[in-house]
């Protein structure tokens, strides 16, 4: 779908070339396009200013059936994230157009605060990402673009055709996920969940087991399984092992997998309810993952650990007021029985470790209102206790627009889990720094492993849609772990 291509913009016949332009330089190109550019500008309604943007239709001297201009701002202060909204803003338009192909002028780094590479990937990456429609369930008015050209002056490089072979397979594995995340609660039970994941998984390569119920109870998974105990729905985990040879220690990827979270007996109020479909979207994001990093033969040996359950009330549910015991042994009190995905991930995360040996856990989950009353909608919170791996995460984030801020551990909260008849309460003794609480009760399972969690429950999932997404599942993580798996050295 992406291409690299050297073509003459000017001369070659297209369907629509998309030209970016600067507020204080034209960013580029030969004396005919240099020119085409200065007289747009000179229009009332086109300065180059952010989200500016004009159409010409037939313009003389370029054989391009049309021109879209789209003005970045002054070229001092355009980054990554301006290329990548332009270029999914760009694409959008194509298809409401009802157009099958796009080209875009890629300008010279030398006019921008931004290497090649940069400027390359961060267009690639918007129009791929924007380049989609979820049509599962609604017939969309026009189909995404068959073809997106990237067109290079210099003449194309093996590595510069890699580096859009990589972003093609990444952004494939972004909107997998997000496509299983706005699949239907009905849609995606445990069990046809992990089926759809094998059915792909497979194809790559990838080693899978998925463990039943039967499984999960004679290995002592009771916290999962506590979770599970009220759907007609039996919970699932499932592994999915990239590289899994003798040698060097994996890094360990665990996600939630709550494929519909209705909060059990405390049940989730109207308005809160409506889209805990994507109470799974860590799961789908660690998914998604391996099976990018088998497509591009990542050299780092993964492996990722996916706890399976729905959660909803009945009479078999788990009450307020229980206790169960986990696979590592603590007892924990139910204080809330909403509070359910750190009980299947506390099982998972310890299961995989003793089986394992990681040099690194991470685990992804839209685990707390309270990160997106911190944090918005658009930044996930990342909290560790090691600092090296703390950073790489959120230098990765920065690097592809998946952000993360580090978020606090302080011991002193551990104090709010205390529980009067378990080892730990699942839910804090106050409503305050619900996001803190909830890692901090994950850490009491990770023992001495390098660990990290990534609550997203803010960037996940969008009630509006974005420059280079549609509203709904974002795929947040795909990228971020791809990014900080090609860059972390600590492994």
């Amino acid at each position: 779908m992406l291409q690299l291509s050297t073509v003459d913009p000017v001369k070659t016949k297209l369907a629509l070339l998309v030209i970016p332009v600067a507020e204080d330089n034209p960013l580029g190109g030969d004396r005919t396009l240099t020119a085409l550019i200065r007289k747009v500008k000179a229009l009332k309604e086109f300065k180059g200013a952010r989200d500016d943007s004009l159409m010409l239709y037939e313009s003389p001297k370029i054989k391009a059936d049309r021109v879209l201009f789209l003005g970045l701002g002054k070229s001092g202060e355009i980054n990554a994230e301006r290329l990548r909204s332009m270029a999914g803003e760009a694409v959008k338009k194509a298809i409401a157009s009802g157009l099958a192909d796009i080209a875009f002028f890629i300008p010279p780094a030398r006019h921008l605060p931004l290497d090649k590479t940069q400027v390359l990937t961060a267009i690639a990456e918007g129009a791929r990402l924007a380049n989609h429609r979820f049509d599962r369930y609604k017939k969309p008015t026009h189909p995404p673009l068959k073809r997106i050209k990237m067109l290079v002056s210099a003449p194309a490089k093996a590595g510069d055709r890699a580096l859009l072979a990589r972003i093609d397979t990444v952004c494939e594995g972004t909107l997998t996920a997000r496509d299983w995340i706005n699949t239907t609660a009905n849609d995606k039970p445990p069990a046809v969940f992990a089926r759809e994941i094998k059915r792909i998984a497979l194809k790559t390569g990838l080693k899978v087991d998925v463990y039943d119920e039967r499984w999960l109870k004679k290995t002592g998974l009771n916290a999962l399984l506590a979770v599970a105990q009220g759907s007609e729905n039996r919970p699932r985990l499932m592994v999915l092992r990239h590289r899994p040879g003798k040698g060097k220690k994996p890094v360990a990827l665990i996600g939630k997998g709550v494929t519909f979270d209705s909060g059990g007996i405390n049940l989730k109020p109207s308005g809160s309810i409506e889209t805990m479909k994507c109470d799974m979207s860590g799961a789908a994001a660690v998914a998604a993952t391996l099976i990018t990093a088998a497509r591009l033969n990542l050299a780092t040996p993964l492996v990722g650990v996916i706890p399976m359950v729905e959660n909803m009330p009945s009479g078999n549910a788990i009450r307020p007021g229980d206790i169960v015991k986990s696979w590592l042994g603590k007892t924990i009190e139910i204080g809330n029985t909403d509070a359910e995905g750190r009980l299947i991930l506390i099982d998972a995360m310890a299961w995989a470790i003793k089986k394992f040996s990681p040099a690194v856990t991470i685990d992804m989950a839209t685990l707390t209102g309270a990160c997106v009353v911190a944090l918005g909608e658009n930044i996930a919170g990342t909290f560790s206790p090691d600092d090296a791996l703390a950073d790489a995460l959120v230098q990765a984030g920065r690097d592809v627009h998946e952000r993360c801020w580090r978020m606090p551990l302080p011991d002193d909260y551990k104090e709010l889990l205390k529980s009067d008849f378990a080892d730990l309460n699942n839910i804090s003794a106050t409503r305050w720094g619900g996001a803190i609480t909830a890692a901090l009760f994950l850490s009491e399972f990770v023992k001495d492993t390098r660990w990290a969690h990534i609550d997203i429950a803010g960037p996940a999932f969008l009630k509006k849609g974005a420059a280079y997404g549609e509203a709904g599942a974002t795929g947040f993580g795909v990228r971020l772990i791809c990014r900080f798996l090609e860059s972390f050295k600590g492994v």
